[in-house]
């Protein structure tokens, strides 16, 4: 009886929970679909309308910040698949002088906030003048120390057997990596995607500080400035393009939330 009553009083928490956290969402789409006036004025029987996102989209280049955030996206994901296989590979097949030292060195950086290291690397951006570029957005985010330990993590966990047998086949160094390491860690590889996309997608401080122009600018930028008016703030429009800047990650994570789960728990298991 008392383990039934429980539930249900958990249940209610966490109903309530998301209910309390769904609010400013259910707002924003309140907001997005209705008049300007119906924004402090809710009523059932107010009509909707997608006129907001017509007037967002078109006072707004959005879709060349749409492609700056995709180009930034590609570059540092492809960046990361690539620099933080090889560096974990290394540390999984090659036994070498100081590899635990190095290792640790990495695993530091998790520690270390990246706010911390703003100032500086802007810096090193200005005088290699990569200010005001995507590749300068990009160039702090190309490796990352979480990457190399979930993927080391992950590839420590393949058989030996495998490798040894690939070997015997007269496999390389190389071939080994792609055709036994690589297939082997692609839950992995699916989950880290995921939450890189998810973060670059949403990174602000950074690229505020090193874009100066829109053609540069990711959608994250892009939607401060264009909420950032002397007129006033128009919450109808601000929130329809908030929501059409989000769209994208809402949408898939609704497609692939089971497998993005699945896929993420299994690699923390590992």
């Amino acid at each position: 009886m008392n383990g039934g009553l429980n539930r249900i009083l958990l249940s209610t928490m966490g109903v309530a929970f998301a209910a309390f956290w769904a609010l400013p969402f259910i707002y924003s789409v309140w907001t997005a679909f209705h008049d300007e006036k119906y924004s402090a004025n809710f009523q059932l029987g107010a009509p909707w309308t997608f006129e907001n996102f017509i007037k967002a989209w078109q006072a707004a280049p959005f879709s060349l910040y749409f492609a700056n955030t995709m180009i930034l996206i590609t570059i540092v994901l492809v960046a990361n698949l690539i620099l933080c296989t090889l560096v974990a590979y290394a540390f999984v097949r090659y036994k070498f002088r100081w590899a635990g030292f190095l290792f640790a060195l990495i695993m530091v950086q998790l520690l270390i906030s990246p706010e911390i290291l703003i100032v500086e690397n802007y810096l090193t951006l200005s005088r290699v003048g990569l200010t005001d570029t995507i590749i300068g957005i990009a160039l702090p985010y190309l490796t990352s120390a979480f990457g190399i330990f979930l993927l080391r993590q992950t590839f420590l966990t393949v058989p030996k057997s495998l490798d040894e047998a690939a070997q015997i086949e007269g496999a390389g160094a190389w071939r080994v990596l792609w055709n036994v390491y690589v297939p082997l860690a692609w839950p992995v590889y699916l989950a880290y995607s995921l939450v890189s996309i998810s973060f670059h997608w949403n990174n602000f401080l950074w690229p505020l500080i090193v874009t100066n122009s829109p053609e540069v600018r990711p959608l994250t930028v892009g939607l401060s400035v264009f909420a950032t008016v002397d007129s006033g703030v128009e919450w109808s429009l601000v929130n329809a393009a908030t929501l059409m800047t989000t769209a994208p990650l809402i949408i898939a994570f609704i497609i692939f939330q089971r497998q993005f789960v699945a896929n993420f728990m299994r690699a923390g298991i590992k």
